[in-house]
């Protein structure tokens, strides 16, 4: 008899939804956390202000030298001296790039993983984005469809909690809303001015995974409103902010039918030929390098992109010699990510008398338009803009000066700054990939080796958006415009990497069918970033819950009638 009905590897943004939705419907479910536990009133520190910290909150450069060097430059804003440990430490969780390419695995270790780091800007995906890549002939096809992702898309937003605004935008769908962030009056007066001269575009509140009208669920949890502080990277003991922490792992626990067990490293996945079934995982404890097996009915690996190929190419058999479910030879294929390193931003001087109240966690969205409204593009897809507008006289390190002078010239009048920096779409390209190196970590499994290259498409992108993005600048009267050349930021830079085990219709050309169920092995399941078939261009976390979420239900209706 199998120790538990699931299995889901992986506590974060994906993994607590499968916790979730599994112990819901009554299965016992086991979750894997390969970090150490985390609890907010002991290991958050959002309500401990900087100068109670060390070194005014700010990590060593001796420190990012020796162990953050590829975390801390990716999100500098969100490594500090307090947090530091929600981030892995480079040297003891190394990884090889092919040579002439370079790879930034930002990643966090621990209970809810980087659920508790993301930027929270929270989106659904268009109908154009599930049909692209048949229409261009690029990749495969999307083996479902925008219609029968609603349901779900609502069913997450209903408990996630989102705050945003209706638009009736068909390229960027409404999700269920709770109210938005209003915009600031210089963020109003882009909006407008934009908005008039450039009919195609439109400029919206940002949607922040963030609550703003806590519904009853939601307190029960212990939730309550966003306070408009701009701690988030230190967690929330509001837990205003979505996180695996701050709800779905508290509400998969409280059925009592969930169990956690933390430090455990997945080596690898056993697999029963006979059967044609997953049995179980094989893990190591972090801390004291024992291993153990447990087993189950159902497995859900969550475990992120590219740990997810990794578990699967290291579950060797003689039915799977390349990697368990990688008969289509994609585990690993199609790394993508999103693109950024294009934008610009400039001075608006109408609102000198103005100022803001509290730190609202987004600012302004400009959906896409490109290849939408406006098709005089060179490139294929598009991107959006993330931006905001706030008194400079507000932003840190702007004011020279010290002491009482300092403090009073931060309340005289001054311009606001206006900034937008594109995110674009990465196509898929199965020369893009992780693959397992001959060298191992300090627990003998395989490091990752990266070999992950951007094409002209992506290039011409960002080029466009510079330009664009001064053009709306200018239009809505800024001074003292500063655009930089483009400079892309490197592959897995924005944290949303995709695609390692992609869904499709055809067994031969993919690893998982349209309900994120491996084609080769039923009762196994992948509802991570990896099973995404093509990037779009918004952030991914919605969509990484609607699908989880539907795939937690299709499989629990399968173990119910003894299909797998």
């Amino acid at each position: 008899m199998a120790d538990f009905d699931a299995i889901v590897v992986g506590s974060g943004m994906s993994g607590g939804w499968s916790a979730k939705e599994l112990a819901e419907r009554g299965l016992k479910v086991l979750v894997l956390e390969r970090g150490p536990e985390i609890t907010p009133e002991k290991d958050y520190s959002d309500h401990i202000p900087p100068w109670d910290k060390k070194n005014l909150d700010r990590i060593s450069q001796d420190e990012i030298s020796k162990h953050y060097f590829k975390q801390y430059p990716g999100v500098a804003y969100a490594v500090k001296e307090s947090n530091k440990d929600f981030w892995v430490k480079d040297d003891e969780h190394p990884y090889e790039e092919a040579v002439g390419t370079s790879y930034d695995w930002l990643r966090g270790y621990h209970t809810g993983g980087r659920s508790l780091m993301w930027s929270r800007q929270t989106y659904r995906m268009g109908p154009q984005d599930f049909t692209a890549n048949a229409e261009e002939g690029i990749g495969i096809d999307w083996p479902v469809r925008y219609e029968e992702i609603v349901p779900w898309y609502e069913h997450v937003e209903k408990f996630a909690g989102i705050a945003g605004s209706e638009e009736g935008l068909p390229q960027l769908p409404d999700s269920v809303f709770q109210p938005a962030f209003q915009l600031s009056c210089a963020e109003q007066a882009f909006k407008e001015r934009v908005e008039a001269a450039f009919p195609g575009r439109k400029v919206i509140p940002a949607r922040v995974g963030h609550l703003t009208d806590a519904t009853d669920e939601q307190k029960s949890l212990g939730r309550s409103n966003c306070q408009s502080r701009s701690r988030c990277e230190h967690g929330c003991l509001f837990k205003a902010y979505f996180s695996s922490v701050n709800a779905t792992l508290p509400a998969a626990m409280r059925t009592n039918n969930c169990t956690m067990v933390h430090n455990a490293i997945v080596q690898s996945l056993e697999y029963d030929a006979a059967t044609k079934r997953v049995t179980g995982v094989n893990i190591i404890d972090a801390v004291t390098n024992k291993t153990r097996f447990y087993s189950s009915k159902l497995l859900f690996l969550n475990a992120s992109t590219i740990a997810s190929a990794m578990i699967l190419l290291q579950s060797k058999s003689a039915a799977f010699p390349n990697g368990l479910a990688n008969g289509s030879d994609q585990v690993g294929r199609n790394l993508m990510d999103h693109i950024s390193g294009a934008g610009a931003n400039g001075l608006m001087h109408d609102f000198d008398n103005k100022t803001t109240f509290g730190r609202k966690p987004g600012g302004i969205y400009i959906p896409r338009y490109a290849n939408i409204t406006e098709h005089d593009k060179p490139f294929k897809r598009g991107f959006g803009y993330q931006g905001t507008a706030s008194p400079l006289r507000n932003a840190g390190g702007q004011i020279a000066g010290i002491g009482k002078d300092f403090k009073e010239s931060h309340n005289s009048p001054g311009p606001w700054r206006v900034s937008i920096g594109a995110f674009g779409e990465q196509l898929p390209n199965p020369e893009n990939r992780v693959t397992l190196s001959k060298n191992t970590d300090k627990w003998g499994n395989p490091q990752a080796h990266f070999h992950v290259t951007y094409s002209k498409n992506e290039l011409l992108m960002l080029e466009s958006a510079r330009r664009d993005a001064i053009a709306m600048l200018e239009t809505a009267g800024c001074t003292d415009i500063n655009s930089a050349p483009v400079n892309i930021t490197k592959p897995g830079n924005r944290i949303h990497e995709m695609g390692s085990a992609r869904m499709g219709r055809d067994p031969a050309t993919s690893v998982l069918n349209g309900w994120c169920q491996a084609h080769e092995v039923p009762n196994l399941f992948i509802s991570d970033g990896s099973f995404m078939t093509s990037s779009a261009c918004q952030n991914p976390s919605l969509s990484y819950m609607a699908f989880t979420a539907r795939a937690s239900h299709y499989a629990a209706d399968l173990l119910a009638e003894g299909k797998i």
